[in-house]
């Protein structure tokens, strides 16, 4: 008997409705709230991250809001899938960010400090 229940699931639900959600998510934060790519440019402090974290560990009720990087007015949590929902999606404006940024930190990098790992 095969007990390896990844063996046969994909690796991602493309269509999933938690992937759906994100998307949902993310283009809200743009339409509606005006977070914008050229906004998020503009937190380059690790600020979206953070607060992804904040959300994401709502649920541990260890005082994730301490860490909120914003005016305490912005602090939101809902439920827990919400919050996860609402962490992904600030994960991805990160990202898109990082991608975006022409300039990048090369503390960020380790090869830019530390060489090529290979050499």
């Amino acid at each position: 008997m095969d007990t390896d229940k990844t063996a046969h699931a994909p690796l991602v639900q493309w269509g999933s409705q938690a992937l759906l959600d994100v998307a949902a998510e993310r283009r809200r934060q743009i339409e509606i709230e005006g977070w914008t790519p050229e906004h998020d440019d503009e937190h380059d402090e690790g600020d979206l991250a953070a607060a992804a974290a904040c959300y994401s560990l709502n649920k541990t009720q260890i005082g994730a809001y301490i860490l909120w990087p914003w005016n305490g007015s912005w602090w939101k949590p809902r439920d827990t899938r919400s919050n996860l929902v609402r962490a992904a999606a600030l994960l991805l404006a990160e990202i898109e960010r990082l991608d975006r940024d022409v300039d990048p930190d090369p503390h960020e990098d380790p090869q830019a400090i530390f060489g090529d790992p290979r050499c």
